[in-house]
């Protein structure tokens, strides 16, 4: 079982980044998706979600409007994209999938570094 994160870096100011995370070994359709970051001497903060068949989204206020969640089921993955990125949006990206059948399945990947700096 495995959710790996791709596509963060270094960005400018106002600039954009679209990350991945491709699942294996487990059907992600049947999963939450969610994105957290965690920034730097920070709490892990949950970013946005989206549910099994991708109808439904939430975001946290900080992002509205900026980033988007989406998922291809086909492809067992999920993505974030982010816009208008700020220097405050610096921090840890993390993919995570959630599953609740009497008890929550948890799985997460490594994490993937977004910089927003000039």
């Amino acid at each position: 079982v495995q959710l790996v994160e791709s596509g963060g870096g270094l960005v400018q100011p106002g600039g954009s980044l679209r990350l991945s995370c491709a699942a294996s070994g487990f059907t992600a359709s049947s999963y939450t998706m969610r994105w957290y970051r965690q920034a730097p001497g920070k709490e892990r903060e949950l970013v946005a979600a989206i549910d099994r068949d991708g109808g439904n989204t939430d975001y946290a206020d900080l992002v509205k409007g900026r980033f988007t969640i989406s998922r291809d089921n086909a492809k067992n993955t999920g993505y974030l994209q982010m816009t208008s990125l700020k220097p405050e949006d610096t921090a840890v990206y993390y993919c995570n999938a959630v599953q609740y059948t009497g008890r929550f399945v948890n799985y997460w990947g490594q994490g993937t570094q977004v910089t927003v700096s000039s």
